[in-house]
């Protein structure tokens, strides 16, 4: 049976994590001895799950082990991002800044490889970051909205009232940008 004739929701499996609306996506994958075939975006098939944003933007992002980016998220114009990793692993990292949201404050890790082939739907309203725990890593991720540097803000990853275990190997590689992000005590956030 070929994708296009499989009955609706059969592309992805969706698997619900603690954080109100993020969600785990594993596509369905065709293997043999040649290799493999996904489908690594349908807007149909993400439609039956709930997913329904419009994505204007994808991003690419090469980094090494240990390197640390985030946690971004912009106060207006703010993104849902899908998530995947080509090659190598992370740890993906969204951290729930909705206050409206049963889950306000609460953070969820989920790792991301080549070879689990997992994605992580981040609605808007969550501070996204990761860590590289490979030798390197390719992250893909669309995003609903376009970058908005002037809106953009970044939580501090090492929130003292957050405690997010990054699973370190060791000491992070940080942006400037990323060292000076704000304790969540004090950060924007969202109604």
């Amino acid at each position: 049976m070929s994708l296009a004739a499989q009955p609706k929701g059969d592309a992805f499996q969706k698997t619900a994590t603690s954080l109100a609306g993020l969600l785990i996506l594993r596509p369905r994958v065709f293997g043999d001895a040649r290799g493999f075939f996904l489908e690594s975006y349908n807007e149909r098939a993400l439609a039956d799950l709930g997913i329904r944003e419009s994505f204007v933007q994808d991003n690419h992002s090469c980094s090494r082990r240990n390197v640390l980016r985030g946690l971004h998220y912009q106060i207006q114009q703010p993104q849902g991002k899908l998530v995947r990793v080509i090659e190598g692993e992370i740890l993906d990292v969204a951290v729930d800044l909705r206050r409206s949201s049963p889950t306000f404050g609460g953070w969820e890790g989920v790792r991301l490889s080549g070879e689990n082939q997992r994605m992580l739907w981040i609605p808007q309203g969550f501070a996204h970051g990761f860590c590289v725990i490979s030798d390197k890593a390719h992250v893909l991720y669309k995003a609903t909205e376009y970058y908005a540097p002037g809106f953009e803000r970044t939580l501090a990853w090492n929130d003292s009232d957050l405690k997010i275990n990054w699973e370190l190997d060791g000491d992070p590689i940080i942006s400037p940008k990323d060292q000076r992000g704000a304790a969540f005590r004090d950060a924007e956030t969202f109604a």
